[in-house]
């Protein structure tokens, strides 16, 4: 989808996201803990929300909800992205993707 595409081209981290999920909750608490306002799009608050849903399950997102793109690529969920941060990389990952 078009807007998928703006949106990630447009920010270094995008978070496609519920607003009733309390996971997408605390990973979007840790980017800004980590110093990074990432593009917040809350599915279920967008008037397109479930199409964009449909569309990043196209795009190989096992769960459109608490996807996550850095730098413009699809990194994840969050348990990559909790990975990411105990083993320390999601800092280095952050900074190399100019966040």
């Amino acid at each position: 989808m078009d807007r998928i595409a703006k949106l990630v081209s447009q920010k270094v981290v995008v978070i496609f996201s519920k607003s009733s999920c309390c996971m997408c909750h605390a990973i979007k608490g840790l980017f800004y803990e980590l110093g990074v306002s990432p593009a917040i799009c809350e599915l279920d608050q967008d008037s397109r929300g479930k199409e964009m849903e449909l569309a990043l399950m196209q795009l190989g997102c096992n769960q459109a909800v608490l996807t996550i793109f850095i730098g413009g690529k699809f990194i994840g969920s969050a348990d990559t992205i909790i990975t990411l941060h105990l083993n320390g990389s999601l800092k280095n990952l952050l900074k190399n993707a100019g966040a």
